[in-house]
């Protein structure tokens, strides 16, 4: 974890991540995001897993969807639930584990990762991979937007760098791995962002 200044400093639980605007949290929806809504690829119930302060969820809800992001974070879920209603949205907004998604009891048309798969690794990633797998049936779509193993420095100590391979041989069980494209994730500490990886999967 790095502060807002870029330094870094020790993670202890989610809340933590929230004890000062972390750089990701850029107060609008990441571009890779954006264009997958500009380009009315969204539909239906819409997911969003590890959505921090909401954007992405509030994007969808602006398209007129069903909208809900999950989170382990309180702090963050509150500013989601302030952010819908500052701005007059229906949106839901749950403290829930996204390895745990069997347990809403729900399913789900589209959902969306920004930055939550390279947090895990092992049998975390594996679990949260079933447990996406547990929301959407066939022909539903994930899109996950993660760092890319292209990134170099040592700001972001407590994410996982992510190859295309990873990707693949993780989504390779029950997925279609529509497409693995070069992205940024942009930040609020540097113009350049970071090197991430847009991957478009469907459930089969």
């Amino acid at each position: 974890m790095v502060d807002s200044s870029g330094h870094p400093q020790a993670v202890r639980g989610p809340d933590d991540l929230y004890a000062t605007r972390p750089p990701w949290d850029i107060g609008r929806p990441q571009p890779a995001f954006r264009a997958l809504a500009d380009a009315d690829v969204l539909r239906g119930r819409v997911l969003d897993v590890g959505c921090g302060t909401g954007e992405h969820v509030l994007m969808a809800a602006e398209l007129g969807l069903d909208a809900t992001g999950v989170d382990l974070a309180s702090a963050a879920l509150r500013t989601a639930g302030e952010k819908a209603r500052d701005r007059g949205l229906a949106a839901r907004f749950l403290r829930h584990d996204a390895r745990k998604l069997a347990e809403l009891g729900e399913s789900f048309d589209t959902v969306l990762d920004c930055g939550l798969f390279h947090i895990f690794d092992g049998d975390d990633r594996a679990a949260y991979v079933e447990s996406l797998g547990s929301v959407l049936g066939p022909g539903g779509r994930c899109f996950v937007l993660c760092f890319s193993d292209l990134e170099r420095g040592d700001r972001w100590s407590h994410v996982h760098r992510v190859s295309q391979g990873d990707i693949a041989v993780t989504f390779s069980g029950g997925w279609l791995v529509d497409s693995i494209e070069p992205a940024t994730i942009d930040i609020t500490t540097g113009p350049d962002g970071v090197r991430a990886w847009f991957a478009a999967l469907t459930r089969s």
